[in-house]
């Protein structure tokens, strides 16, 4: 192969590189911080993607120390789950970071009904209990597992998922995500409390316009 030929295809080499880092930099959930640290500025009105960052000279540990997930919380609602979050609304030190936590207690037969993390991979820990989880391929294909205390289960980023306490007894577990605000969206609650109207919603499913109302009643009681 002549000198020629080596430096052309070096050169289409450096050009698919330069590619290929550029897609998979896009690929991250959060974008890599700039500097030691970007303590999140909660109080500010400045809009960007993400917080803009507090003056560096009032940071302190407390910026990146919370309690919030240490206690269990007793579930007081219809799915019989209750959830504490350490996102950057509470931890303003992660901010730019990429990271955060949640805790889930379950009552027995509690359930976290079928949702999404649009902005985030999510691995779970199983504190107690014993929990069925799932989630949904785009081809439609259900993989599940039944998850035992001290075990660890991955759901892959922006895919439908779910989880349920199979025991008779309380389960908790703690969600690590590669995201500051992973977002969650839960279909039913969604679908059925944001303003679509009753007919789409009534083809969409293949019920009636009664029904749907029915069903909005039982997700959103009126006091």
């Amino acid at each position: 192969m002549s000198i020629k030929s080596i430096l052309k295809a070096m050169k289409i080499l450096y050009v698919c590189l330069i590619v290929f880092s550029a897609i998979s930099g896009s690929a991250v959930a959060d974008p890599d911080p700039l500097q030691d640290l970007c303590v999140a500025d909660l109080a500010s009105g400045v809009k960007v993607n993400g917080y803009p960052c507090k003056d560096p000279a009032s940071v302190t540990g407390a910026d990146f120390y919370y309690e919030g997930l240490a206690n269990a919380v007793v579930p007081n609602n219809t799915f019989g789950v209750a959830t504490s979050i350490a996102f950057v609304t509470q931890v303003p030190g992660i901010n730019t970071l990429g990271l955060s936590l949640a805790r889930a207690d379950f009552a027995p037969g509690g359930l976290v009904p079928p949702h999404t993390h649009p902005r985030a991979t999510e691995m779970i820990f199983l504190l107690e209990g014993a929990l069925n989880v799932s989630f949904i391929t785009t081809s439609n294909v259900v993989i599940s597992q039944t998850v035992q205390k001290g075990g660890v289960f991955v759901f892959p980023k922006g895919l439908v998922h779910f989880l349920k306490n199979i025991s008779d007894k309380p389960a908790a577990l703690i969600a690590a995500f590669d995201s500051q605000l992973p977002g969650t969206y839960v279909w039913s609650l969604s679908l059925f409390g944001a303003k679509i109207p009753e007919d789409v919603l009534a083809d969409t499913f293949q019920i009636t316009t009664d029904e749907v109302q029915n069903i909005r009643s039982k997700l959103f009681p009126t006091p």
